[in-house]
């Protein structure tokens, strides 16, 4: 594969009733959504249920964080699965497997150190399943229409993440917490059901003489492709340190709210703005802007994610604590959401670049990377939050965000001015009279 971009050439826009005319994305597009939804009910549950019992940001924040670092330390391993077993058998299992775990977890009186052990457990089965859709995705759709299509999941999962942090403080403040866990179980079993009635059964993408090498070698071999490859190097170095500074404020969310005088639900709503900006941001992306020309607004948008967190972080310190603060701070975050749509054509352009039998490896890599980086963030907020007040380390991760941000930044910009001049230069001139 070069390292560069195909010439440009015009793309038709895809619909989404072109998108959802294939019958295969609509059980993918409806299960991730309804999983992610009952996620975010259980990780409010679980936030909220571990501050108010230890009164640690940190403890708070590593509740928060524990979901996302199964990705670091096993996910691009994990994430071979995709490549080396049928997707559709990856995808069932895992659903199966987190909807039995959830159930134990709903027991009344289980102890709050066994509780996070369980959710590690659930957390290990990510890797293999979100590689396992991503892959099958770019499997049954093509051109346009799968670029429409992530733009569709991107802005629903944000939204199902909306619904899923606000119904959860509400939950959590109306029910027990073992309620909310069986809802997220039912989630993962309404899911399995799904995908096992309406997949079609494919073979697994790997030549069967590649069965013969290691989950480790294969992990390497999704690295490689990436580290050789100057495009694909550059989108996961940006989304990763991009990502990381824009979430990172999200573990330590009750710490926040306390100090700012957010109100009983202010956790489920705050942790819901950033989401919902990025459910508004990529609905305008993907439907109001030309292909041709989404690449070339992430610059603005990389800051637009950052900037406003920065002045969420200065409000809360400087204004008094009350409604009109806390008004202020989830303006902020929702406006940062708006701006972090920008992940969406590098994910288009990241899948859509890598070759199919690679394309569960290299995608375990560089979402393993990310959310091992928002864990990683969560916790280095939380960890922080322990000496100053959260409004100052709100304030430090934006900060430190735009300045750390701006390298792989210039290195993207760079790639895509040469990427355009060599899509010119290859351009036939039509001959003359």
């Amino acid at each position: 594969m070069s390292d560069g971009p195909p010439a440009a050439t015009p793309v038709r826009q895809a619909t989404y009733r072109e998108v959802f005319s294939v019958a295969e994305f609509r059980p993918l597009f409806g299960t991730f959504l309804l999983s992610t939804i009952g996620d975010q009910l259980a990780r409010v549950a679980l936030t909220v249920l571990v501050y108010e019992r230890t009164d640690s940001p940190l403890l708070s924040a590593v509740t928060f964080a524990i979901s996302y670092l199964p990705w670091l330390i096993g996910g691009p391993v994990l994430a071979t699965l995709a490549d080396r077993l049928p997707r559709h058998r990856v995808l069932i299992a895992s659903d199966a497997a987190r909807a039995v775990l959830l159930v134990g977890m709903a027991v009344p009186g289980t102890p709050l150190a066994v509780l996070l052990v369980l959710l590690l457990l659930v957390s290990l089965f990510a890797p293999p399943f979100e590689s396992a859709r991503s892959a099958l995705v770019a499997d049954v759709l093509t051109g346009d229409r799968y670029a429409v299509a992530t733009s569709l999941t991107s802005v629903s999962s944000q939204m199902s993440q909306v619904v899923g942090f606000a119904l959860g403080g509400t939950l959590v403040w109306a029910l027990h917490p073992s309620w909310v866990l069986l809802l997220d179980a039912a989630t993962f079993a309404v899911s399995a059901l799904w995908l096992n009635a309406r997949l079609q059964r494919r073979p697994a993408p790997v030549p069967e003489d590649d069965g013969r090498r290691s989950v480790w070698q294969d992990a390497g071999e999704g690295m490689r492709l990436i580290a050789r490859t100057p495009r694909l190097l550059t989108i996961v170095v940006l989304v990763w340190v991009g990502v990381m500074f824009a979430n990172a404020a999200e573990g330590i969310a009750a710490p926040l709210v306390d100090e700012i005088g957010g109100g009983a639900t202010g956790v489920g709503l705050l942790l819901a703005a950033n989401p919902l900006g990025v459910t508004v941001g990529g609905l305008l992306l993907g439907r109001l802007v030309p292909p041709l020309w989404r690449d070339r607004l992430v610059p603005a948008l990389v800051l637009v994610s950052l900037v406003p967190v920065l002045a969420a972080g200065l409000v809360a310190m400087w204004a008094p604590p009350g409604a009109g603060t806390f008004a202020v701070v989830l303006a902020c975050m929702f406006v940062a959401g708006v701006g972090g749509a920008w992940t969406i054509p590098l994910n288009v352009t990241f899948v859509q670049e890598v070759p199919r039998a690679f394309r569960g490896r290299a995608v375990g890599v560089a979402v393993s990377g990310l959310y091992g980086v928002q864990g990683l963030g969560a916790l280095g907020a939380g960890l922080a939050a322990e000496g100053l007040d959260p409004s100052g380390v709100v304030a430090l991760i934006g900060g430190l965000g735009v300045l750390a941000v701006l390298p792989p930044l210039l290195s993207w910009v760079r790639l895509q001015a040469a990427a355009r001049a060599a899509a010119v230069a290859a351009t036939p001139v039509p001959a003359g009279p």
